[in-house]
């Protein structure tokens, strides 16, 4: 194929001033990788969002195409980890924020950041999950191994209309739990619900009477998408030897909790990172997200732009406004 390419171009012209450009790109402006893939699909991610604006706690060097996430067809492999021609996923590590991502065409990459695409998920559907479902996976995964029974009681899912969150209440439905998604978007219930939640909750349900070192029993397990006080309140609200899930710090990065949960009540606190997680786990969830966790609704849940569409759905993320997931088409653009 052609070595030229289109992708979105972010540009720092001036100090704290940042442009957004689809632009024509060649092969030799991306980073040095073993593996090239041409990109059918992407999604937007909050990630994207901030290193789209040039947020310096996600990327420092400009010009750089965001996107985190990418599926699409190898190109070529040099070090023969890949066959031209195979579908593959490549989502976290550096992808996207200091290397160039998935909103563009092309994308250079180490080989191990890659994995072949499962059997029973389509590159459009892996990523309407994206590294938010794999997140969400990773912490319904978690929970799962904890020792969480599908009758033990209600889940809590926390900023449940996000990406992550969302996609949370879905697979655990499907796994069988019962599931309380809250959130502060009450007028999304019926959304919801059809993803599966038994009960939808204001977020402030969550927090209320958290001044207490502990709140009664609640939550038989916690996937928290918020961070800060809404997390610690679900900590404080966890049965014993129960789990909790934290991925999200939205809320705020700090945890104004106290140990009377942990000792007490032996709840247990599991940090959720994709980025790095170990590839063979990686592979491993991915084959249940196409396999027994496979989620039937998923188009329901996105929204499909091409790059042209992105400048309209990064700034509605920026500003809180999105109602669902963004796939980025590269085929179309």
């Amino acid at each position: 194929m052609s070595q030229q390419f289109k992708a979105l171009l972010v540009e720092q012209p001036e100090k704290k001033v940042f442009t957004r450009t689809i632009v024509t790109r060649s092969l030799d402006d991306l980073p040095e990788g073993e593996l090239v893939v041409k990109v059918h699909y992407s999604s937007l991610n909050f990630k994207d969002a901030l290193s789209a604006v040039g947020n310096p706690g996600v990327t420092r060097n400009f010009p750089h195409t965001p996107g985190i996430d990418a599926a699409g067809e190898v190109v070529s492999c040099s070090d023969g980890a890949f066959k031209p021609g195979e579908q593959v996923i490549v989502t976290s590590y550096d992808l996207g924020m200091e290397s160039d991502g998935g909103f563009g065409q092309l994308i250079r990459v180490p080989s191990k950041w890659a994995l072949k695409l499962p059997k029973g998920l389509s590159l459009k559907e892996s990523m309407m999950l994206g590294t938010a479902g794999l997140t969400a996976a990773m912490s319904v995964h978690e929970l799962v191994e904890s020792g969480l029974k599908p009758d033990a009681g209600p889940v809590l899912v926390t900023g449940a209309t996000g990406g992550v969150g969302s996609l949370a209440v879905a697979l655990l439905a499907k796994a069988g739990y019962q599931v309380t998604a809250a959130t502060g978007k009450l007028d999304e219930a019926a959304y919801l619900k059809g993803l599966g939640a038994s009960e939808v909750i204001e977020r402030s349900a969550v927090t209320e009477g958290s001044e207490r070192p502990l709140m009664k029993p609640r939550w038989a397990g916690v996937v928290d998408c918020v961070g800060g006080e809404t997390l610690a309140a679900a900590i404080k609200a966890t049965v014993p030897l129960g789990s909790v899930t934290c991925c999200g710090l939205v809320g705020s990065p700090d945890l104004p909790v106290n140990v009377f949960p942990f000792i007490l009540r032996g709840v247990r606190l599991i940090g959720i990172d994709s980025a790095e997680y170990p590839m063979a786990s990686r592979s491993a969830v991915w084959q249940k997200l196409a396999a027994e966790w496979k989620l039937e609704n998923l188009a329901g849940m996105v929204d499909e732009v091409t790059l042209g569409g992105l400048e309209e759905k990064i700034q509605a993320m920026l500003k809180g406004g999105l109602k669902r997931r963004s796939l980025v088409n590269l085929l179309d653009s």
